[in-house]
């Protein structure tokens, strides 16, 4: 049984825009990240009975929409392209462009994309959809040792690329 069209309308106009961020900040492709949205709320559509409590769902979108994206970044590097685009803001839909005093987080999110794919995933669940380390392995299907691992490598990482890209923004 598939869900009316009232309760789909109104999974897509509340859930539409964090599938969409998720599945954009992971791929960094704004394109691919649409189609994988309209994938995730169409499979979303099909499996609506067994999702009716608000929580199920906003998890049930956040893991599917996580998987999706990395298959489509894994189907990408398998054609041979990059594991992940170079960040592009002009592809961004106006309504995620940040502000223009910005700059600062824009080079910021720059540094995530540069993170290998599961650190990104992570670090993206935890510090974008505020989730605790349980819950975001409970989304990735992974050991808990392994996002925390994966949190910290990649809070490493982001730490000395900073140190290295962003010097105009410290101290000293």
């Amino acid at each position: 049984m598939q869900a009316t069209r009232q309760q789909f309308e109104s999974i897509v106009t509340d859930h539409q825009a964090r599938v969409f961020s998720i599945a954009f900040r992971i791929l960094g492709d704004a394109a691919t990240a649409e189609e994988v949205a309209q994938d995730v709320l169409l499979e979303c559509h099909r499996a609506l009975p067994p999702l009716t409590a608000p929580d199920h769902l906003t998890a049930w979108l956040r893991r599917v929409a996580c998987h999706r994206a990395t298959d489509a970044l894994r189907r990408r590097a398998a054609r041979g392209g990059q594991y992940f685009e170079v960040y592009d803001e002009s592809l961004m839909p106006a309504a995620e462009i940040p502000p223009p005093d910005s700059a600062l987080m824009n080079r910021v999110e720059q540094l995530l994309y540069t993170l290998p794919e599961p650190q990104r995933a992570v670090v993206l669940l935890r510090y974008q959809e505020d989730l605790d380390p349980q819950q975001i392995a409970e989304t990735l299907a992974m050991p808990l040792a392994t996002v925390r691992s994966h949190l910290q490598r990649a809070l490493k990482l982001l730490r000395s690329k900073a140190e290295r890209t962003l010097k105009e923004y410290t101290r000293g």
